[in-house]
């Protein structure tokens, strides 16, 4: 999934390049694959309930296959916003898809497994581009990856003079093995997951049974909407700071570009190691500790940042910790629930859209609002405003995930003393 998602970044300009447009004309594709995600979450929140949960993965999966194949050549930008939107499709129902199964097959005992996901998820979007542009490099030189250069004559014509074919193959053969290699992985993981599909249906068993337990908390709904909102902002403070933490470090800070990279590079390389080790740290501590952790974590790196926006150590020091703060809280999130709740492919869908949304929304708003006012730090409010939120709304959550249980327990007490036998009757 992380390399299917982080592929597009370093060969964006290789697919503009390769319909004959410039980047700011072929940005649309990322709304298209947002849009397909949106309803691939639905549809997958859907079929999860009533279909295998391991063929339904082959086929998205197989599906994501056949769309890194085809994606190299389109030769129309409509063509390939058709086919990103679809590509979106896929991913969403995956995206969905996974964090049901694994809820399925451990249940509230799931939480290192659940981060190991998350933390794959990091790995893979971290291996796409080293695959993409140091591993099998580009037969374009330097000088023609500046977005000038996609701008020659040939690139003016108008569609109807000259449309050309709909598919080719692309002059970059590099772009074509890029996706090619990652489509051939993850044809390879679908082929596990029919043959997965096949042992159960042959042995006629039921994987999720053993591992699931019924349980539904009196607050059910009001529980899922609170997530809903809780991954809102959380999901949109992280891809806003990851967006624009290069653009103001060297508009309102004054760094170099190299070191805003730098600093861009430590919040996801702090991100990545502590998902990476929130591994081992879920079989001793509760998902509810550590979203704890993570929302104080994340509060005061972002205090800090507000109050001294100004200082590069500061930046570097916050930063980081921020990064390591904001790395554990959406796996850890969906593990704390499933102890009080059983969630549902519906219900999973609609707190991955929630996130979805935010990853949207806030960058798009913080962007607008970033033009208006050029000399205040923004994007440090909204990731304080965001910390501050979570850190008020996980309470709350949690008392409401709580009562029911108490007062389950009571009842079942009640139930207890009733079924022994009196004074008397003794």
């Amino acid at each position: 999934m992380g390399m299917t998602v982080a592929i597009l970044g370093p060969t964006f300009q290789d697919l503009a390049r390769n319909v004959n447009q410039n980047m700011s004309s072929l940005s649309q594709i990322f709304v298209g694959r947002a849009l397909g995600y949106l309803g691939g979450s639905v549809i997958g929140g859907i079929l999860f309930d009533c279909i295998s949960h391991f063929l339904l993965l082959g086929v998205s999966l197989l599906a994501t296959t056949l769309g890194l194949y085809l994606i190299p050549f389109c030769k129309r930008a409509v063509l390939l916003n058709v086919m990103m939107s679809v590509f979106g499709v896929s991913f969403g129902t995956m995206d969905t898809g996974v964090n049901v199964l694994i809820l399925a097959l451990w249940g509230d005992k799931g939480a290192p497994h659940m981060q190991a996901l998350h933390f794959s998820f990091a790995l893979g979007a971290f291996l796409a581009p080293l695959l993409a542009k140091l591993a099998l490099g580009t037969t374009l030189s330097t000088e023609n990856h500046t977005e000038p250069d996609l701008h020659p004559p040939a690139l003016s014509q108008s569609p109807e003079a000259n449309p050309g074919p709909l598919f080719a193959a692309p002059d970059d053969l590099n772009l074509l093995w890029a996706y090619a290699s990652v489509g051939m992985y993850i044809f390879v993981v679908s082929v596990f997951l029919f043959a997965l599909f096949f042992k159960t249906q042959s042995k006629h068993e039921n994987p999720t049974a053993s591992a699931q337990v019924s349980r539904r908390a009196k607050y059910h709904k009001a529980l899922l909407c609170l997530l809903f909102m809780f991954f809102f902002f959380y999901v949109g403070a992280e891809i806003t700071y990851g967006s624009y933490i290069f653009s103001f470090a060297t508009t309102h800070v004054g760094m170099e570009e190299s070191e805003a990279a730098g600093l861009n590079s430590i919040f996801w390389g702090t991100f990545a190691a502590c998902r990476g080790l929130a591994i081992f740290f879920a079989t001793c501590l509760q998902p509810g500790t550590m979203i704890v952790l993570s929302n104080i974590g994340s509060l005061v790196s972002s205090l800090f940042l507000v109050l001294f926006n100004k200082s590069p150590l500061c930046l570097w020091i916050a930063t980081s910790v921020y990064g390591a703060s904001m790395a554990t809280t959406f796996p850890s999130g969906i593990s704390w629930l499933e102890q009080y709740t059983n969630i549902s492919g519906k219900s999973a869908a609609f707190f991955v859209i929630g996130g979805a949304l935010g990853e949207m929304a806030i960058p798009a708003v913080i962007g607008i609002l970033q033009g208006h006012y050029p000399g205040l730090p923004v994007v440090l409010y909204t990731c304080l405003g965001s910390a501050i939120f979570t850190t008020i709304l996980f309470p709350v959550m949690y008392k409401l995930a709580t009562l029911p249980l108490d007062l389950q327990q009571k009842e079942n007490r009640c139930e207890d003393q009733k079924g022994l036998p009196s004074s008397s009757e003794l």
